[in-house]
């Protein structure tokens, strides 16, 4: 097993070819489905054959970069996935996360630890300048987690269909289901460090520091 990290209660690492049935409950649940399809399931064989082949292609993108699976250190469950990979068409150091997690971790601050902590590798190990994430307007739920992560509102944007029909998270939509605006969040490696200095310096205020 290939571990890409580890959080306080998570293991993210590779896929396999073994994960098919995993994929298949993930994009199975109209819920999870929602803002991606409109809720109609993923077919099994395009998971086989042309999703999880995709995600299995994404490390050769290089170190640190592709689509991880989420468990759960302690029962071992798999809660979904979460991807790091270089922006499309974006210059040098922009990587974009996303994340899908089944309904049963929702709620739960999976996806804002799993967030940071990838967040945290991409600018201190990866050389990444700027991470940027997107998601439909009213999945409130997504954007809590951008928001919690660190990742501001840098602007809004109406997809096109051709925008639609090369987005793999789309597979199966129809432009009728996106009648409104899709946002961008985005957070700089200096922001982030900021922010990061203003925490110690805080901590270390409050008597919370690691030297309390």
């Amino acid at each position: 097993m290939q571990i890409f990290l580890e959080t306080e209660r998570l293991v993210l690492r590779r896929f396999t070819a073994a994960d098919v049935d995993h994929l298949v409950a993930l994009d199975g649940d109209p819920e999870v489905m929602r803002f991606l399809t409109g809720g109609t399931p993923t077919p099994r064989a395009a998971i086989e054959n042309e999703i999880l082949p995709r995600i299995l292609s994404s490390y050769g993108q290089g170190d640190g970069y592709g689509f991880w699976a989420a468990i759960e250190k302690e029962a071992g469950d798999f809660l979904g996935w979460f991807s790091f990979r270089p922006a499309e068409g974006a210059g040098p150091g922009e990587v974009e996360l996303g994340y899908r997690l089944c309904r049963a971790a929702w709620g739960r601050g999976y996806g804002t630890e799993g967030a940071r902590a990838i967040i945290r590798k991409g600018f201190t190990e990866l050389g990444v300048r700027r991470v940027v994430a997107t998601t439909y307007q009213d999945n409130r739920a997504s954007r809590r987690v951008m928001e919690k992560a660190g990742l501001t509102l840098a602007r809004t944007y109406r997809l096109t269909p051709a925008d639609l029909a090369a987005q793999d998270t789309f597979h199966g939509a129809s432009q009728e289901l996106w009648d409104g605006d899709d946002v961008e969040y985005a957070l700089t490696r200096a922001a982030w460090e900021r922010r990061e200095a203003a925490g110690a310096r805080h901590a270390a205020d409050t008597g919370n520091g690691p030297n309390a």
